[in-house]
């Protein structure tokens, strides 16, 4: 049977520390008193598997945008990208993520690319499913040009529960769609800003899976896809 098909999941490293500790405490509470070292157990499982980072199967024709993070599609909204990573100062169709604290936290790369900015501002921690996250809340951008020279922008964002974003790449590194280039630690949510013109093909409240779904195929002039709840 595959890794992918059984619930135990390939941990991420970053998520080692936070499972021995946890671990440990769970030690300690049996030693207190057995009914606390039970729910001990349940918080380090819980830990393990809010660290997991399962392979995924990447689509790689060019143009398509796949999301950066699992969870849903919380905003679809025109909206000017983070200063701080140099883009034109105009609105662009802004895709929001939200992932819950039940959802695997490795981020994507949404495309193909080289990283022309990396930047981290500091900032609040609201609840990450409000609009107002993405300009008040801390957060970490990355501006990727794409090679038809067009750039996308990617920017993870702390959540209400989140306190600590991870980003594992760096300006003029280039990134290979679905390539894992952060995390960020118990909840929170990733926007991703197409290039002027783009249509998103994603619809608010679908479930998104990293590395996987499509958000968008550039290279199409497809309409936006109409969309129930069944």
């Amino acid at each position: 049977m595959r890794m992918r098909d059984t619930f135990l999941k390939p941990m991420h490293p970053e998520g080692r520390r936070f499972v021995a500790i946890f671990a440990a405490i769970t030690v300690v509470l049996f030693l207190i008193w057995q009914p606390l070292g039970w729910l001990g157990v349940g918080a380090t499982v819980w830990c393990y598997y809010f660290f997991r980072d399962p392979k995924r199967i990447t689509p790689v024709r060019e143009g398509l945008v796949v999301s950066p993070a699992d969870g849903v599609v919380s905003l679809i909204e025109p909206a000017v990208p983070p200063a701080e990573l140099g883009m034109p100062d105009v609105p662009l169709t802004r895709v929001s993520v939200f992932m819950s604290v039940f959802n695997c936290h490795v981020n994507r790369a949404p495309v193909a690319g080289r990283v022309t900015a990396v930047a981290y501002r500091p900032g609040k921690f609201f609840n990450a499913s409000l609009d107002k996250a993405s300009t008040d809340n801390e957060r970490n951008g990355l501006a990727i040009e794409m090679a038809d020279g067009r750039t996308l922008a990617v920017v993870q964002i702390a959540g209400l529960v989140a306190r600590r974003i991870v980003c594992f790449t760096a300006p003029d590194r280039r990134l290979s769609a679905g390539e894992r280039f952060g995390l960020i630690r118990f909840g929170s949510r990733l926007d991703v800003y197409l290039p002027e013109g783009s249509v998103p093909l994603v619809a608010l409240g679908q479930t998104m899976i990293a590395g996987e779904t499509v958000i968008a195929d550039l290279a199409s002039d497809e309409a936006t896809r109409p969309a129930r709840t069944d």
